[in-house]
């Protein structure tokens, strides 16, 4: 007779996806057998120390889930939800889905925030995606006045989503270029997770390959065309002192100090990130 408990479901589905190459393959098993059920991850762990029983319905629901994740969907596209700092997002197809390295990115730009000595500090997120670092600075720092831009109308259905009811949050379906005219000379802090990687540089990872829209991905022949506009658009936007923050790719802090140096920007330093790699680059505006 078959072992139909949910730690013999769970097992079995780890090692489909390890077989097929999935990254962490015990805890996606866990959080989709988590997403079939209705449960939390640690709900789940219990229910496999009581030797909890699948039955045949949920047991396939769990099956064409990993099937799915086998076959590299990310498994955020598949929960529809992506952890981010304390936030949980709506994401899916058409909007990258955020990456916990630039968790660490968007502290910098909350601490300017906080560090700010205005009773409403501005900041402008370009290019948002799902909104994420939009939504951290809004909701972390609820004083502050935040404004987001994305150029994607995907992207955009699902930040207007996760911003909905975010008081003081402003979102717009605008390229980064020409956002916000109205703001220029009075932010505190402008940030940007823009496309970086280079147009020839194709990601390992199905994951991203596959599934990232290219427009969130790709940045021209070296991959800093978008930075380049970054540069010259938030000169203008921030009063003189604001923080600029860029995220990156850990090999590209070098040629954007140089960008920003040449541009007239002030301090420009690179940051590493928690697996000690190049994550990020800061400037203020003279």
């Amino acid at each position: 007779m078959p072992d139909t408990s949910l730690g013999s479901v769970v097992r079995a589905a780890a090692q489909r996806l390890a077989d097929a190459g999935v990254p962490d393959p015990a805890v996606d098993a866990e959080l989709l057998a988590g997403h079939a059920l209705g449960l939390r991850r640690g709900e789940v762990q219990a229910a496999i120390i009581r030797r909890d029983e699948v039955d045949d319905e949920a047991a396939a629901a769990l099956d064409a889930l990993v099937m799915r994740r086998a076959a590299r969907e990310p498994l955020q596209h598949i929960t529809g939800t992506a952890p981010f700092r304390h936030l949980e997002l709506a994401v899916g197809p058409g909007v990258f889905v955020p990456r916990p390295e630039t968790e660490t990115v968007v502290q910098y730009a909350i601490d300017a925030l906080l560090a700010s000595a205005e009773p409403s500090p501005i900041g402008v997120d370009l290019g948002t995606g799902s909104g994420a670092i939009a939504l951290a600075m809004a909701t972390e720092v609820p004083h502050a006045r935040v404004f987001a831009a994305e150029l994607s109308t995907d992207a955009h259905a699902w930040a207007s989503r996760n911003v909905a009811g975010v008081d003081n949050l402003t979102l717009v379906l605008s390229d980064l270029a020409e956002a916000f005219p109205e703001l220029d000379g009075t932010a505190s802090v402008v940030i940007s997770n823009p496309p970086y990687v280079p147009d020839a540089a194709i990601p390992r990872d199905p994951e991203v390959r596959l599934f990232d829209p290219d427009m969130a991905l790709y940045g021209g022949e070296d991959g800093l065309d978008i930075v380049r506009v970054l540069s010259t658009r938030a000169l203008r936007l921030l009063h003189p002192g604001g923080l600029l923050v860029i995220e990156h790719g850990e090999l590209q802090g070098e040629s954007i100090r140089e960008i920003l140096t040449a541009d007239g920007w002030r301090g420009a330093a690179t940051h590493r990130d928690l697996t000690l790699r190049d994550r990020a680059t800061t400037a203020l505006r003279p």
